[in-house]
């Protein structure tokens, strides 16, 4: 079987199908757990993306939670499917949070803040290889956004699944996460 993106996109999408909530709920909680062992935690704005349910992402609410309570600036974002930007602001208590048309939890509105700002940022992925690359839905949201972050932000994948040996068809402008964290191990790249 070949490991091209739109494979490892169809496997891991079915994959994914059959997992129980409960199953997730477990496998979230152990991702949560190992990012505590990240040397990450002396940054002060984080980006994490907000769960589409229908997709079963891994829940990012305990994420969001390990943060408050660590006191850092979080950031979420808006996409514009047209130009294919993502538009960060601050999460506080006032942010109002909205699905869009593709059931992607967005906030509302409220205070921008610039790509270069972002110091780690948390990648939802459909599958990752032994390399650190990754397979997404196909848009390039994530491609675009982190080409305009520093060179030194922290990419951190989160998957339910275990690495992959080799992701065939990567491109010169994927970029490479530094770390993919699972329920069950912290791969570094």
């Amino acid at each position: 079987m070949q490991n091209t993106k739109k494979e490892l996109r169809l496997k891991y999408k079915s994959l994914r199908k059959q997992l129980s909530e409960e199953e997730m709920e477990e496998m979230s909680l152990a991702i949560a757990n190992q990012l505590l062992k990240l040397n990450i935690w002396d940054k002060n704005y984080f980006h994490v993306f907000l769960p589409i349910q229908e997709q079963q992402e891994i829940d990012t609410e305990l994420i969001l939670h390990l943060l408050s309570g660590k006191d850092k600036n979080i950031l979420i974002s808006k996409s514009d499917f047209e130009s294919r930007e993502m538009t960060h602001f601050l999460l506080t208590d006032n942010t109002q949070i909205k699905k869009n048309e593709y059931n992607i939890p967005e906030p509302v509105d409220g205070i921008e803040a610039p790509s270069k700002k972002i110091e780690v940022v948390f990648i939802p992925l459909l599958a990752f290889d032994k390399k650190g690359h990754r397979v997404g839905y196909g848009k390039g949201f994530y491609d675009k956004f982190l080409s305009e972050c520093q060179a030194e932000t922290i990419k951190v994948g989160l998957s339910f699944f275990e690495a992959e040996a080799l992701i065939e068809d990567v491109h010169e402008g994927d970029i490479q996460l530094d770390y993919c964290v699972t329920p069950n191990k912290i791969y570094r790249f």
